[in-house]
């Protein structure tokens, strides 16, 4: 293995019987035809097993909707982005030129897509068990700080059972503006609940809303 994938292998925690499989989830769709897109597919699915089996084994009392809210909060993009960028992963990333030009190695899609197919080349370069221990491994301090199921309704779904409970109108949200690249765009939109508005900028429309709906509930609160 050569010094670079040495010491990211250090940085994983993991090192590589086949570097092979390192090089490849490494490498975007933009660099190679011989790229991570399918090692993201096996990753992910990998990714959901291990986190299902870990909280079906320690929230032994939560219901399938609350186990379904604590996994989506482990293996959401944002979240893998935030290992990526804590194991330093864009700085290894090789994508081509387009890509480099438009800062894709610090893009959440892309960090989150590249650590799921680490998760993938682990596996096939050792086994189920391994990838699990090194994946529970990874994930440990994000384990240890799990909220509960109820603290992980998003503020959208917060405010529609706020409002259901009083009987009062759900909300409607309205996209006021886009502006920015294709790749760097910003959203604006607001949350009408009757007369109340409130107005939020995220990077993409979910998140906009997800905000315009979390400054709504501070107002009715």
């Amino acid at each position: 293995m050569n010094p670079p994938l040495a010491r990211l292998c250090t940085a994983l925690g993991y090192c590589f019987q086949t570097p092979e499989w390192l090089e490849e989830a490494l490498t975007h769709r933009s660099a190679s035809a011989r790229n991570n897109e399918r090692l993201e597919f096996l990753g992910d699915a990998l990714l959901n097993l291990i986190m299902a089996e870990y909280l079906f084994q320690h929230y032994p009392k939560a219901s399938e909707g609350e186990l379904s809210r604590l996994r989506a909060s482990l293996v959401k993009g944002e979240t893998l982005a935030e290992l990526a960028r804590s194991l330093k992963l864009g700085d290894w990333l090789r994508l081509g030129q387009g890509e480099l030009k438009s800062g894709g190695y610090r893009r959440e899609s892309i960090l989150s897509d590249a650590l799921e197919a680490i998760i993938g080349a682990v596996y096939l370069d050792s086994d189920f068990g391994a990838c699990r221990d090194w994946v529970l491994h990874l994930y440990q301090d994000g384990l240890m700080r799990l909220s509960s199921a109820s603290e992980l309704k998003d503020p959208k779904t917060r405010l529609q059972e706020y409002l259901q409970a009083d009987q009062r109108p759900l909300p409607i949200y309205n996209v006021l503006e886009i502006r920015g690249e294709p790749h760097a765009q910003s959203f604006t939109v607001e949350c009408v609940v009757a007369k109340l508005r409130t107005t939020a900028i995220g990077s993409s429309r979910r998140k906009a809303e997800q905000e315009s709906a979390r400054l709504m509930l501070e107002q009715l609160a």
